[in-house]
Order: C-alpha cells, then structure tokens, then sequence
C-alpha cells in the first residue's frame, strides 16, 4: 500500500507526540490535502480529529482576533483555504531546511514546548472578584498555543516587507527551540507565571 504524504512532500511515519495530556488530541494521520471541509463540524471533539496542520491553516485564517476586537484585518486569507495551506506548505518547508527534520515532528514539538499548562480566571466572592489558577484542558491548550502562533506570526509581518511565511517559519521554530522570541512561548510563560502568583 502506497503511503499517504500530507502536502505530497512528507511523512508522518514515526512522529510521536511525547506530551501525554496532548497524545489524544493532535492527530497525526496524514492527508495529502489537509483540507476537511468541515467533516466533522457537527461532532463533539471534532477538532481533535482534524490534521494538525489544518488546525494551524485554520487558525490562519482567522488571524485578526485579539482581544474580541480586530486587531488586524484578516480579510486577505479568510475563506480562502488553498491561499493558507500554501502559506503553511513553504513555512514547513523553511522549517525542514534551517533545521534538517522532518517539519511535522517540528511543528508537534514546538506545540508541545508552548502549551500552557494553567491559566487564570476571575471568582466573584462577596462583591470582590479574586484571580484563581486553573488547569488547562488539553483541547484548549493546543487552540491557545495555535493560536498565539498566528497571532505571533502575523504581528511579525503585518505592515512590514517580511512574508507571512517566513514569519510563521521563524514563530515555530522559535517554540521548537523554547525561545522566549515566540510569541506563543512568551504569552505561556507568562500565563503560567501569574497563574503561580494566584495559588
């Protein structure tokens, strides 16, 4: 049996994810086109179903949203699927030349390395609202480190002469790497650090 490539070009044989709360929620199985079209869309958990790489591809398309305000436009790449994936495509490959890997087993160790693992929320008690740390689910971490990601990659590029993928290149390496120059490593640590001031 022929084995399936995804974008034609890679395999995911062989890539584990070594994060034990993330294993069940990055799947690995590789699409030559990772482009569901919404397959799963009616189901509970749909997004864990879902190729990794189209996760990121989708929340590319949607890079405009910080803060429930748009911060930038994304109206350049939204609905348009086949635009993102190229953009995905050629950050992958860039990835693959400056670090001689395999760019899936990158990208799943940089998702990894920038998952937040507690976050903060606000309790009303008495009239007063107090900060509490709490457990990240693991379907949330994986939405929140993707998304940071885009949002890192887009910041680096938008009104400057640098292309998208190359930035987006740059933002998973740097998570790969732990770096604090990902805006998703960055946004982690600092979470996790006043989650650790709020217990």
């Amino acid at each position: 049996m022929t084995e399936i490539k995804f974008f034609n070009r890679w395999s995911a044989e062989g890539i584990k994810v070594e994060d034990i709360g993330l294993s069940k929620y990055i799947t690995l199985d590789p699409r030559i086109m990772p482009k569901s079209g919404a397959r799963y869309a009616g189901a509970r958990f749909h997004k864990s179903n879902t190729f990794i790489v189209e996760r990121l591809a989708s929340k590319l398309m949607s890079s405009g949203h910080k803060g429930k305000k748009h911060f930038m436009s994304s109206g350049h790449n939204t609905g348009k699927k086949n635009k993102v994936l190229k953009v995905v495509e050629k950050a992958l490959a860039k990835c693959e030349m400056q670090l001689k890997q395999n760019p899936l087993a990158i990208l799943v160790k940089a998702i990894e390395n920038a998952a937040p693992r507690e976050e903060v929320i606000a309790i009303e008690y008495g009239g007063a609202r107090y900060p509490k740390a709490v457990d990240v689910a693991p379907q949330r971490r994986i939405d929140i480190v993707l998304r940071y990601m885009a949002q890192g990659a887009y910041v680096k590029c938008f009104n400057k002469k640098k292309k998208i993928e190359d930035s987006l290149a740059e933002e998973i390496i740097a998570a790969y790497q732990c770096s604090a120059r990902s805006n998703a490593v960055a946004k982690k640590k600092d979470t996790e650090r006043q989650a650790a001031s709020s217990k």
